[in-house]
């Protein structure tokens, strides 16, 4: 184990099974972990109580919800009066971009965790963004990353002054679900605390229809292990 107990970290977490994933991977390096939520006016706002029980188990030492509302601007299924896909076949989820995609999303979500990095004294953040199993999201790839990451150490009074080199540490990114959940359990995750469908019922259960939970059904069936969430998402 990579000891960095002094250093700490901000988690970008959703509630979903990758951020819980990346959560665990940081404390197992011994990261000091600050996770960061969004209620961004999303649809499945139920996965911010999945997010809040993760934090609380697997040891945050704080967890903050930020509020912005996305659906000012909408144009996505998550965030305005778009109706959520449902049963697409895997060949129709790796054509093109999906209505799922919420504008900017990532872009915006990573600048306020540069924010409360900067203020934490913190140089590194942890995202759980995947370029395999994922639905084509552009700021779910690599080169993204690497060119906010640039950008992260051009914007901020702590890099201009030499005092913090950030790092965005992405250790998902070029695993595939079945990788990802099999890494999670043996670090502890409990992943029946998680929620990824968008577009739950209002206690939380998962549709089992949407692009979501059919990569997570699949995660779980490729890596023959039974998903806590009875299969579905």
């Amino acid at each position: 184990m990579t000891n960095h107990a002094s250093r700490r970290a901000v988690v970008l977490l959703s509630g979903g099974l990758d951020s819980a994933t990346v959560l665990a991977i940081a404390r197992s390096e011994g990261y000091a972990c600050f996770a960061l939520s969004f209620a961004y006016g999303q649809r499945h706002a139920w996965e911010l109580k999945a997010a809040r029980r993760v934090a609380e188990a697997m040891g945050a030492v704080e967890h903050r919800i930020a509020e912005i509302d996305l659906r000012a601007w909408g144009g996505s299924a998550l965030t305005g009066e778009i109706a959520v896909p449902k049963g697409r076949a895997p060949e129709e989820m790796a054509e093109g971009i999906p209505v799922t995609y919420v504008p900017a999303r990532n872009t915006i979500f990573l600048s306020f965790a540069l924010a409360w990095a900067e203020v934490l004294g913190a140089s590194d953040i942890f995202l759980g963004v995947n370029a395999l199993d994922y639905s084509g999201y552009p700021d779910c790839r690599p080169e993204y990353i690497a060119a906010f990451e640039r950008m992260a150490n051009l914007a901020t009074k702590a890099g201009v002054e030499g005092r913090q080199r950030l790092k965005i540490h992405t250790p998902l990114i070029a695993l595939t679900k079945a990788e990802i959940i099999t890494k999670g359990l043996a670090l502890g995750v409990d992943y029946g605390m998680t929620s990824s469908c968008y577009d739950p019922a209002p206690d939380g259960r998962p549709c089992g229809a949407c692009d979501s939970c059919l990569l997570r059904k699949k995660g779980f069936a490729e890596a023959g292990i039974n998903d806590p969430l009875n299969g579905a998402s």
